[in-house]
């Protein structure tokens, strides 16, 4: 039972006038029941149901009248009344369906009285010539043809007359349209008047399409030739004319073939006459009929537009008859010709809107193609052109590959459909073969399985291939299909296409297994095939990689086989996953159990009603795990796979509330705000299920009740539905308690979301509601006023969303439980808010606003404002309204009086403020900055409707005066934002020069300021400075001060900075544009000039707009134009939506003026030229998007023509261009860019796209840096608009990038220009002069070319090939610039085909030089090797290659490589040409398969790889190197590859040797020697060597899936062989900190037992020593986050070391060590410490566990280890979600004598930080009284509650923290709770002391506590009674900090109170 809401439904009314009404009355008889009687019941009554009630009582009265039973004079009457009703409604009304029906109970003897009667009245009304009329008349003529009998009998009579009269109405309206330009609103209902019209004369000539066929064919009446004529020449304008809608068009086309169709003689004859209108129009002109030529003259006088022929061609597809086969061969011809012309329009035309067109027609077409292969009459040539493999469907092939990426939706839906069609097409022609066989369906097939899986078509196209193919055979052919498209669902654009694709498929794979003979066990099969690796997947992926399985292919899984949950549960909780808990990242088998199992009981397939059901499927503990799970997505799942059902009304069960209820304190702070929606969404279905369920159950119990007083009782099963209720509401009291507990001073941001969330919940379920009649709880029934204050201080929260959550949830509470009723609160918290509206701190008056909302809705809010106001000494009679009202009105008229009154009170004193603001803004930004009563008055206003406000005339004044108020404002406040440099008003710069710059901008600007803050420039001096700043002129003499001091009005002294003064300005421009663009939107304008139904007037909203149009125009500052812009759009859209046809027109003249002007370029022009246009581009983009989208677009057009020919340079590359000639090439580059970039013109741009990037593209060649400059944002657009945003960090993924066939056919034009530019770029690069020249546009062209890439689908296309630009993009790759080279490197990979890599770069190696050349040249050489390098890495990476392929190619490019391999040798004096040539031989080699191979080849190649590594100057010579250009480089890639070959030669060797073996086959190995390579490399004098050797050996030892460490330890260890003492060593003498970290790190992988002794240039350092050494090397590594984190583990690892020999006397002698480590422990887990640090501190502590912290034997001093534990809560409370997830792990490592006594369903294993907290603390608890230190642990703990905050520093002073740091928000860490720590420390204390009944020897300690406690509560209450009223919102950060010392003060009293002290703690508050 789902409780829903009840839609009304508007039935109308039935209105006779008043002659019509006496006549009838007069003919009334006195039957009670007659038919005259009823009828005029009817038309008397005022209900419009009963009057639908009555009409079918009359219809059932009619259908049993025979010719005698009433007079025939009454049967006319009635039947004339009933035709008038029918006449008098609405055409959509319920009431005229119900006449329709009444009317068709007719008898068949007056049908031809009552078709008499509808002649008779629509005569009547055609006559009528009224506009509004006219279309009421045609929506009569067409309702008379929709399932009306007699109207289409009406029809049949008087056709004629009404084709001349929707004739006549086509005329009109097109003349109307003629005089409507940039009215839209009238412009939109026209259209829609005019398809109306066009489409009933449509149905209409089909209704009697026969009669008039028949009467063309033998005597055409001259009446009907011209109307239909005048009808057929309407049509042929609209379709010509292009200032008509496309839906229009389109339906004049349809009804032009329609109307040719009804004229021809003989279906035969239609093909030529379409066929001549198509194509030869101008020429066949004298073949032609002649009414045709008169009908159609747009058509024959000139050819057709592109559109018209569109349209022509849709109505041909649409009206003639395909499949009858009448027009015999010509049609055939017809329907070819067709799809020719349709796939060159296709080319021509660009607008989305058309394109979209194309591709449905092209569809209609294919639709058309199958009715006529399914015609008998269909010949062999048609079928012969339409199978699969003819030119024509391959034509059709090649759109379906160019489009199924587009963008739009519609159009990939249309391409599906295409393709479909295609399929069935094809299938067509081959009848009599089967499709396993036929070559069409098999090689499309193959061709679509070697495309990439990132193609959205390639889903779409094997889609429809299964139903043809079925699965088997795609699996056949390809059986990892089901897990290569689980991999790539993770991209959320490609989700829903390889669902469809996977559905599809293992549905019919079900289908086939369950129909073949071996059918016994296809499930084992098909789980294996489908559900398998599902599971694998689920398990090991990332979550966020797994989210759009479980979304899309998880529920369709189960719905097509149910039984699979089984077999899911049983493989992931016996599998071996089911024991690893997996990468943080991954949900593990546990999480994939709850994800399965939530989805089935989501869709039904098992319930937990029955308590067995859940012990079957999943033990509760499990549950629970799952609950407080550290991954978050489990714990999510485990929460819906409680509370989410398939039934809304299934009970909740006990288990499932006790569960809840395990959750909820666990999980209500969590940092993601994804996780936060989505508890917050599963809970609502918890709550709904309770509420739903209730209703059930109450009705249950009423009928016990009820069977109970009847003396019957049934025995029930089930429990009792009463108690049942009752534990509903002790559970949602719980869940109320438990979350108003929450709710405490210092909660989490993400804590007081989710709770205020989920009271929202709980109160929206006493809402009413229809059908409701049982309510679990009220919310106010859990309220107490501790709880109603804390919800009352959450709108002092820093988080808007926290204060929105908390305001709803007031609103729906009510007043008393917040105490407003007395006077005083209310008057407190009035007097807080108007304070809180001049704050400094801009989140302060969003508080204020909200308690503004909040006060206003208060009967007492008058008295309190005016207590408030008398307070301010106001002077006049501004309050006069206050004691007018007695505060008894109902509350509309309270709350509207109480918000004028306001609203009056913050004007007038804003007022004042602005006064003051004029005289001095550095005063007003001090003390009262005047954005915050702006934006109160924006909030007051919202509470209400202005549009049914009662007292007019004073909200008119209000207006009036916000307006005036607001102009006041900008003009004191506008002068900084829009000076030419509005960030640098306030000069604070460190040199003098800048300080006399800013000073002239002062003087620009002259800021209306009467203080001399600004007349002096503030400079950041030295001493030594301060003479120098004596030369400045005296009016620019340099202030010594960066702020001003300056009083507030209460005399209180402020420091004000450059920040807050340019904050006061921009924040209050921000407010006066939304105030402004509020009143636009929801102040009603007056409908006439001086009438009396509006609050705003004309006038006021053209000033309104040209405040706008200022700002935007000359505003500099970026957050006062984007505000502005804000507001100006709502402005805009007002005008759109308004009447006025002078306010309609505004738009378009603001259009026409800013573009005149930005084209006159004036020097008297105030636009801003700088700063990307400033406000301009926000100022056009406004006016083109308010533009309704079902225009034609209009503003758009003119918007784009104009600047795109302003964007083309006049003679590019003309040094005659200047800064100020080019201005407005600049502002429209700027324009562009913002427009290509607005998201609500969509596809509307595509059109312009290829002319912009032309523009861009040679605007980069503009001598002048501006217009280059706009050029580059302006491509940048272009680009993410062509190619998308951009999803990843991978430059080279074919996300972001598209086909060369689809990027030409989108932007033809784009291949003729790109490639005349790379032509000419490709010239300058083969000078032989040697002279840098560098083209400026190479860089646009290659980033363009590089987004391009062949697909396998392209096939022969010639026109838009990519061959043409492959040498050209070679030849660029010779420029002299090293980027340019890479560039085009990169840009070439794309253009080369897969299976022409290799021979490509093949024959790029072949183009290099021999030494003996006579002209080498080195940067020729290095883009060459540079193009043949890409092409080698993208063949390798390509998945799509096998082995096989590459054989051969591979010893080819071997050939030329050794042919070449003079390059990588010293005979190269280059070392950048050397470097990449041995990069190109380190891919070969990584490749190379030495260890099975005994090709001569390979292995001679091996052996040249080796003497290049040993011959060169790494490993020869001894000298130092000279600087060179591309040494680094070398030095990188010889390192590269020396260790890429030693590792591949290790692999050689025998494997799982001992130590000592692989020492003897370490000397006795030839060539290469890791025992000698390795340590060289170490201690080479390159930087670059050592690390990147660092790095790899770091690598071997970290990386657990490198293949040599997988196989055997062996290759490892023989890697490392005899460096380890090479790695001591530069431990020890190593400098750059990178490098020392890396040896560190490989120091903490090895055996410490193996490093000692540590022996270093003869001198030996025991572990001791080599502890202290570490700890003094950690003290001075601060500055390498890298290093100090490398310096922290390894000392960790050697004091785990050390006390794992428990050796006791070593440890002693360390003891002072072993503190210093445990100090910098600490250091590291301070929040000021990098994360990577904290993370290292916390897998520190995590491995310190087992050994010292949770060990049964003590081995540090308590304080100590008390300590480490300390720095465990703090990482578990720290602000980075990953620091505190890797803390958790702590957990999982305590010894199992700790977890084995544990009585708890909870294992110690993955937990998430708030529960890990709790665990941490209670073993903390156990561990000391395993350690026999109960009473000084008790102590230390206490301690930690006491010591947390240091509230020595607060003092009584009432101005503390009164003027901090702008925007501060005062406490860094957003995730940890305080008092949440304290609570817990305070309840396993508390068990600690009661389990230990713990005895102190000496109470002196505890004495000590409690006398700090002590004195630490008198000041706390003393500093409380030193707050303000209403602290928690004028000093929150202090009030916050006081209460939470207090409650741990409370805390420790509890605590101490169990050893009888701490009672007078309790008393200081």
């Amino acid at each position: 039972m789902v409780l829903k809401k009840k839609k009304n439904v508007e039935v109308g009314r039935i209105i006779l006038d008043d002659q019509k009404l006496a006549s009838f009355r007069s003919i009334a008889t006195g039957e009670e029941n007659s038919l005259v009687n009823l009828l005029l019941e009817c038309v008397e009554l005022k209900d419009g149901i009963e009057q639908l009630h009555l009409l079918k009582k009359i219809g059932s009265l009619l259908r049993k009248l025979d010719t005698n039973s009433v007079h025939n004079s009454q049967t006319g009457s009635c039947m004339e009344i009933l035709v008038a009703i029918y006449w008098g409604l609405e055409s959509k009304s319920p009431l005229k369906r119900a006449t329709v029906s009444t009317l068709g109970c007719v008898p068949e003897n007056l049908q031809e009285e009552v078709v008499g009667c509808l002649v008779s009245c629509l005569r009547k009304e055609m006559l009528t010539v009224e506009k509004s009329h006219v279309r009421k008349t045609i929506d009569s003529i067409a309702a008379c043809m929709e399932n009306f009998s007699l109207g289409e009998k009406c029809m049949q009579v008087i056709y004629l007359e009404v084709l001349q009269f929707l004739q006549t109405a086509l005329l009109d309206f097109k003349l109307q349209n003629k005089s409507l330009g940039g009215q839209h609103i009238l412009q939109n209902k026209l259209m829609y008047d005019l398809l109306l019209a066009l489409k009933t004369s449509m149905v209409l000539v089909q209704k009697v399409q026969g009669k008039i066929h028949g009467i063309f064919c033998k005597n055409p009446e001259p009446a009907l030739c011209e109307c239909m004529c005048g009808l057929l020449a309407s049509f042929t304008d609209i379709i010509i004319d292009g200032n008509f809608l496309q839906t229009v068009q389109s339906s004049a086309g349809m009804a032009v073939l329609l109307f040719i169709k009804t004229i021809v003689e003989r279906d035969e004859l239609l093909p030529k006459l379409v066929h001549d209108l198509l194509y030869n129009s101008t020429k066949r002109v004298h073949d032609a009929p002649g009414w045709l030529v008169r009908s159609c003259g747009g058509l024959y006088r000139a050819p057709p537009p592109d559109d018209a022929v569109l349209f022509l061609i849709q109505g041909t597809l649409t009206m003639l008859d395909w499949g009858s086969g009448s027009m015999r061969d010509g049609g055939d011809q017809l329907l070819l010709d067709i799809l020719t012309t349709l796939l060159l329009l296709n080319t021509c035309l660009q607008e989305s809107s058309m394109v979209l067109s194309v591709s449905r027609t092209l569809s209609f077409w294919t639709t058309s193609a199958l009715d006529a292969l399914h015609s008998d009459t269909c010949s062999q040539h048609l079928k012969h052109s339409l199978n699969g493999n003819s030119e024509s469907i391959q034509k059709l092939l090649g759109y379906v590959w160019t489009h199924w990426e587009h963008p739009l939706d519609a159009l990939r839906y249309q391409t599906k459909a295409i393709f479909k069609n295609i399929l069935k097409i094809h299938q067509k022609t081959i009848e009599g073969s089967t499709e396993e066989t036929d070559l069409f369906f098999l090689n499309l097939t193959q061709s679509l399985l070697d495309l990439e899986w990132h193609i959205k078509g390639k889903y779409i196209s094997l889609s429809c291939l299964v139903e043809y193919l079925g699965t088997d055979y795609i699996l056949t052919v390809d059986d990892s299909i089901p897990k290569q498209v689980l991999g790539i669902m993770h991209e959320q654009s490609l989700a829903t296409y390889a669902t469809d694709l996977l559905e599809k498929m293992f549905i019919g794979h079900k289908n086939q297994l369950n129909s073949s003979p071996q059918s016994s066990n296809w499930i084992e099969q098909w789980h294996k095939t489908w559900v398998l690796p599902f599971l694998t997947a689920l398990c090991d992926e990332k979550s966020s990689q797994t989210t759009t399985i479980i979304d899309h292919y998880l529920p369709k899984l189960l719905k097509c086989n149910p039984d699979s949950l089984t077999y899911m549960i049983e493989e992931l909780r016996s599998s071996d996953k089911a024991g690893k808990n997996g990468a943080l990242s991954c949900r593990g088998a546990l999480g994939a159990l709850m994800t399965c199992l939530r989805t089935a009981r989501a869709q039904g397939l098992w319930s937990t009603e029955d308590k067995s059901t859940w012990d079957q499927l999943i033990p509760v503990s499990l549950i629970k795990q799952a609950l407080v799970h550290k991954h978050e997505q489990v714990r999510l799942d485990a929460l819906g796979l409680i509370c989410e059902t398939n039934r809304t009304t299934e009970v909740v069960s006990q288990r499932e509330m006790d569960l809840v209820k395990f959750f909820l304190p666990y999980n209500l702070n969590s940092q993601f705000p994804a996780m936060r929606q989505k508890i917050v969404w599963v809970m609502r279905k918890l709550f709904y299920r309770i509420r739903d369920s209730s209703q059930i159950l109450y009705k249950q119990t009423q009928a016990i009740n009820r069977q109970k007083i009847s003396g019957y009782e049934e025995k029930a099963n089930n429990q009792d539905p009463e108690t049942q209720l009752q534990q509903y509401k002790d559970f949602l009291m719980w869940v109320c308690e438990r979350l108003f507990q929450a709710l405490f001073p210092g909660a989490s941001y993400p804590s007081n979301f989710i709770v205020l969330s989920l009271l929202g919940i709980i109160a929206e379920l006493s809402d009413d509601v229809e059908g409701q009649t049982y309510r679990v709880i009220q919310i106010s029934d859990a309220m107490q006023p501790a709880y109603a204050d804390a919800l009352l201080g959450c709108l002092n929260s820093t988080f808007e969303e926290v204060k929105l959550l908390a305001y709803d949830l007031m609103r729906k509470l009510p007043a008393t439980l917040f105490r407003l009723q007395d006077g005083e609160k209310l008057h407190t918290l009035l007097q807080a808010a108007l304070d809180l509206s001049t704050s400094t701190k801009p989140y302060d008056c969003v508080t204020a606003s909200y308690l503004f909302a909040l006060l206003v809705q208060q009967k007492g809010f008058l008295l309190a404002l005016r207590a408030c106001s008398s307070k301010q000494q106001m002077t006049g009679d501004q309050f006069d309204g206050l004691s007018k009202t007695d505060g008894k009105q109902p509350d509309k008229e309270t709350v509207e009086t109480n918000i004028l009154e306001v609203i009056k009170y913050l004007v007038n004193c804003l007022s004042d403020e602005i006064r003051q603001a004029a005289k001095s803004l550095v005063h007003a930004a001090a003390s009262n900055p005047l954005y915050g009563r702006v934006h109160c008055i924006i909030g007051t206003l919202q509470q209400l409707s202005l549009k049914s406000v009662t007292k007019i005339a004073e909200w008119r004044q209000i207006v009036e005066g916000l307006i005036s108020m607001a102009f006041h404002l900008s003009t004191v406040v506008s002068p900084i934002c829009q000076s030419s440099s509005p960030e640098g008003l306030i000069p604070m710069d460190a040199d003098l020069e800048t300080a006399e710059n800013l000073h002239k901008i002062i003087s620009e600007i002259k800021p209306r300021d009467t203080n001399d803050y600004f007349a002096q420039v503030k400079v950041m001096k030295s001493d030594e400075d301060k003479e120098t700043s004596r030369n400045l002129p005296g009016d620019c003499n340099p202030a010594e001060d960066l702020s001003m001091t300056m009083t507030d009005a209460d005399g209180r002294s402020c420091q004000v900075t450059a920040q807050m003064v340019l904050v006061c300005c921009w924040r209050s421009m921000k407010e006066i544009s939304l105030l402004l663009g509020f009143l636009c939107q929801n102040v009603p304008v007056q409908s006439v000039p001086d009438s009396k139904d509006g609050l705003l007037a004309f006038h006021q909203v053209w000033a309104i707009g040209e405040y706008f149009k200022y700002q935007l125009l000359q505003s500099r500052h970026r957050g006062a134009f984007e505000l502005a812009y804000v507001g100006f759009i709502k402005l805009t859209e007002m005008f759109t939506k308004c009447n006025n046809s002078d306010l309609q027109k505004l738009t378009l003249q603001w259009l026409e003026e800013v573009l005149q002007e930005i084209k006159s370029s004036a020097p008297s022009s105030k636009l801003c030229a700088t700063r990307r246009s400033a406000g301009i581009p926000f100022y056009i983009q406004a006016l083109v998007s308010s533009e309704p989208k079902c225009s034609n677009m209009g503003f758009l057009k003119l918007t784009m023509n104009e600047l795109i020919a302003l964007s083309m340079p006049a003679v590019p590359l003309s040094g005659s261009q200047d800064e100020h000639t080019t201005i407005p090439q600049v502002h429209a580059l700027n324009i562009l860019r913002a427009l290509f970039r607005d998201t609500k013109l969509g596809e509307n741009v595509i059109p312009y796209v290829a002319d912009g990037l032309q523009a861009a593209i040679l605007g980069f060649m503009s001598p002048v840096w501006a217009v280059r400059n706009s050029s580059t944002l302006l491509f940048s657009a272009l680009i993410t608009r062509i190619f998308g945003v951009k999803r990843g960090k991978d430059e080279r993924s074919k996300k972001n990038r598209m086909t060369g066939r689809e990027f030409f056919s989108r932007f033809p034009t784009l291949h003729p220009f790109l490639l005349k530019q790379l032509e000419m770029v490709a010239n300058t690069m083969e000078s032989d002069s040697g002279v840098l020249k560098l083209h400026p546009s190479l860089f646009l062209l290659l980033l363009v070319l590089g987004r391009l890439y062949p697909s396998p689908m392209d096939g022969s296309s010639s026109s838009l090939s990519l061959a043409p630009f492959v040498p050209l993009i070679i030849r660029c790759g010779h420029s002299p610039v090293y980027r340019s080279r890479e560039m085009a490197a990169l840009a070439l990979v794309p253009f080369v085909a897969i299976d022409r890599i290799l021979l490509t770069a093949q024959s790029l190696m072949e183009t290099l030089p021999a030494p003996t050349h006579p002209c080498i040249r080195q940067n020729q050489i290095h883009g060459t090797l540079l193009q043949a390098l890409h092409l080698l890495r993208s063949c390798y990476d390509s998945k799509q290659r096998t082995n096989s392929c590459l054989h051969q190619e591979l010893h080819d490019i071997i050939d030329c490589t050794r042919a070449k391999i003079w390059l990588a040798t010293r005979q190269n004096p280059c070392f950048l040409t050397r470097a990449t040539f041995l990069d190109i031989i380190f891919i070969l080699c990584h490749h190379l398969d030495v260890s099975n191979t005994v090709d001569p080849q390979i292995l001679d190649f091996w052996q040249i790889t080796h003497h290049i590594i040993l011959d060169s100057e790494l490993f020869k010579d001894s000298q130092k190197f000279l600087p060179a250009p591309g040494l680094i480089q070398w030095q990188k890639s010889i390192t590269q590859l020396t260790l890429s070959v030693v590792a591949k030669s290790v692999s050689l060797r025998p494997k799982s040797l001992s130590r000592d073996a692989i020492c003897k086959l370490a000397s006795e190995s030839a060539e290469i020697q890791p025992s000698l390579l390795l340590p060289h490399l170490l201690q080479s004098e390159f930087l670059e060597v050592r690390l990147l050797t660092l790095e790899t050996v770091l690598f071997w030892l970290e990386e657990k899936d490198f293949l040599q460490a997988r196989e055997t330890d062996g290759n490892v260890l023989f890697l490392l062989s005899g460096i380890e003492d090479t790695l001591k060593k530069l431990a020890v003498q190593e400098k750059h900190p990178a490098c020392l970290a890396k040896v560190l790190k490989i120091l903490c992988h090895l055996d410490m037992e193996g490093l000692f002794p540590w022996i270093v240039n003869v001198s030996v350092m025991s572990e001791a020593k080599l502890l202290r050494w570490i700890l003094s090397l950690a003290d001075t590594t601060k500055s390498s986050v890298e290093l100090q984190s490398a310096t922290l583990n390894l000392a960790s690892k050697l004091v785990t070391h050390l006390v794992q020999k428990k050796q006791e006397k070593s440890l002693d002698s360390i003891s002072e060590e072993l503190k210093q480590w445990v100090r910098l422990v600490v250091q590291s887990c301070v929040v000021e410490e990098q994360t990577e640090i904290r993370l290292t501190a916390a897998k520190v502590l995590i491995d310190a566990v087992p050994s010292l912290l949770a060990n049964r034997q003590l081995y540090l001093d308590l304080p100590d280890i008390l300590t480490l534990w300390r720095c465990i809560f703090t990482l578990l409370q720290d602000e980075e979600q990953a620091v505190r997830d890797k803390t958790t792990d702590v957990i999982q490592m305590v010894p199992s004598f700790l977890t084995a006594c544990k009585e708890n369903d909870i294992l110690y294993s993955v937990v998430n930080p708030s529960l890990a907290l709790d665990l941490g603390l209670g073993l903390l608890c156990e561990l000391l009284q395993i350690w026999g230190q109960v009473v000084p642990g008790i102590v230390a703990l206490v301690e930690w509650m006491l010591e947390e905050d240091d509230v020595e520093e607060d003092t009584v002073n009432e101005t503390l923290g009164e003027y901090d740091v702008l925007f501060d928000r005062s406490e860094i860490n957003l995730w940890a709770e305080k008092i949440t720590f304290a609570n817990l420390l305070e309840k396993h204390l508390s068990r600690l002391i009661s389990h230990s009944r713990a005895v102190p020897d000496d109470e002196s300690h505890f004495c000590l506590l409690s006398a700090k406690a002590c004195d630490q509560a008198q000041r706390v209450a003393r500093l409380f009674e030193g707050l303000p009223p209403a602290a928690e919102f004028s000093r929150t950060a202090d009030y916050t900090r006081l209460s939470i010392q207090k409650v741990r003060l409370l805390n420790t009293a509890q605590l101490l109170r169990l050893f009888g002290l701490g009672a007078i703690i309790v008393g200081h508050f």
